[in-house]
């Protein structure tokens, strides 16, 4: 008890102290602009708080987060089913753990996939589909192999993801107009 009396008034006696020796900056109101727009404009030219993006003349700013991208959810919906090992939004790639379709494993073979997106648009270009394919004789003595970007799975991934991106496009397009 006795201690945490003597940190308190410790604390109440070192704060007026810490409050003058320059950490804290008094500012005079009249010299700082008079609409948000403006105190905004001047934090980030003097380096004061964060923007996320870019300042346009209409005073809004223009920002990105993987909910909003139709292309991210709609790849992430696709793959739902799969174990993930990396999903990293800022870097715009997903992939895959191991996968094997079957649970008996009688052919032992199992897919990685790995999508990069190139672009937030919805389009075919926007999306490189990366599938290796592992097939084991043994549980030491794997070989893995590449597909080519025109193999089934990988057009068959593209397709789904790109009608679920429209889908969730034109939903969102629908959603606003409602507003």
């Amino acid at each position: 008890m006795i201690k945490n009396i003597s940190k308190t008034l410790l604390v109440l006696i070192l704060l007026p102290l810490f409050s003058e020796c320059g950490i804290y900056k008094k500012v005079d109101m009249r010299e700082r602009p008079a609409t948000p727009e403006e105190r905004r404009r001047q934090n980030i030219e003097e380096g004061k708080g964060i923007g996320l993006g870019s300042l346009r003349r209409s005073g809004k700013t223009t920002y990105e987060f993987s909910s909003s991208n139709p292309m991210w959810r709609a790849s992430l919906e696709t793959l739902d089913i799969l174990p993930l090992t990396t999903v990293d939004y800022s870097g715009g790639t997903i992939i895959t753990d191991w996968y094997s379709e079957n649970n008996s494993n009688a052919n032992n073979e199992s897919v990685k996939i790995t999508i990069r997106f190139l672009s937030n648009e919805i389009r075919s270009d926007s999306l490189k589909i990366i599938v290796h394919k592992k097939k084991c004789k043994q549980v030491t003595n794997c070989t893995t192999s590449l597909l080519p970007n025109n193999s089934k799975l990988s057009s068959e991934l593209r397709s789904v993801i790109l009608n679920k991106a429209s889908k969730i496009q034109k939903a969102s397009k629908n959603k606003k107009k409602k507003k």
